[in-house]
């Protein structure tokens, strides 16, 4: 299945399944988070037959507006370890997000006041699909609901101002997320695509990291539980504008498309912030 959420003309958002070019409601449901929060989540998707609309000029908010928790992975794809002059790790580097960094998979990014060094990062987001602590790696795949695209947007010069990168990674309305959330039965991996003005930047198998999704589950939740509609994005492949020479960074004007075989793209606008 493929689930969406989308933005109303009343000004609310609701969830809805993808089926072909129509998007059909799942009533009761604002967005698809609230959904996998849900006993039975799937069969009430599956058996959904709320009123339709055409996915064609959809409005579609972030997949998951309002995840308890977004937790990154940093140096998780060698080509981009290496680029960035590091050693691949022995255990995941992570750092979080917060939900107000989230824009839709069409919205208009803007570049903050403040920064002039904004980059671009591809990443497979998991979205997780029913709580569990401590899970095993062997087990981690039951609580994977998803996985949806995610652009981890950084303004480097607030990133490295220290060792820790938070204040650079989760800028207000930064984030494109989306467009859906394909369950798992429907994707085993995909070729990562970031391109600027149509110019390919990032391009990546999915499966080509030092730690999995499944690694990842188990050892984020040996810290804390994670819950239905908590998004891990797993980390960007190499060709970061920051490790070109000389570095690139995103300009007034240019579209970024971020885009995952088999999950969808994003399309985002850059703009100067109002």
């Amino acid at each position: 299945m493929r689930l969406l959420t989308l933005r109303t003309a009343a000004g609310t958002t609701q969830a809805v399944r993808q089926d072909g070019d129509t998007l059909t409601e799942i009533d009761g449901f604002a967005d698809v988070g609230a959904l996998l929060r849900s006993e039975g989540w799937e069969a009430t998707a599956q058996n959904a037959a709320g009123a339709t609309h055409p996915l064609e000029g959809a409005d579609l908010d972030a997949v998951v507006p309002s995840p308890g928790k977004i937790i990154c992975v940093g140096h998780n794809y060698r080509n981009h370890i290496k680029e960035m002059g590091r050693e691949v790790p022995e255990f995941p580097t992570l750092f979080a997000k917060y939900q107000e960094s989230l824009i839709g998979p069409n919205d208009d990014l803007a570049l903050p006041q403040e920064s002039d060094t904004v980059d671009w990062e591809s990443e497979l987001a998991v979205v997780i699909g029913k709580k569990g602590r401590r899970i095993s790696e062997a087990d981690a795949a039951d609580h994977i609901a998803g996985y949806a695209v995610l652009n981890d947007v950084s303004m480097r010069d607030y990133q490295f101002r220290t060792v820790q990168w938070l204040q650079g990674k989760t800028w207000e309305k930064s984030t494109p997320f989306g467009p859906a959330l394909v369950t798992k039965d429907e994707f085993s991996g995909g070729l990562m695509t970031t391109a600027v003005d149509g110019e390919i930047q990032q391009q990546t198998p999915t499966n080509d990291v030092v730690f999995t999704p499944e690694f990842l589950v188990s050892y984020i939740s040996t810290i804390i539980t994670l819950n239905p509609g908590d998004v891990i994005a797993t980390g960007t492949p190499g060709g970061v504008g920051h490790a070109q020479d000389p570095k690139r960074y995103l300009q007034e004007g240019q579209i970024l498309v971020t885009s995952i075989e088999g999950l969808g793209q994003l399309k985002n606008r850059v703009v100067k912030e109002a």
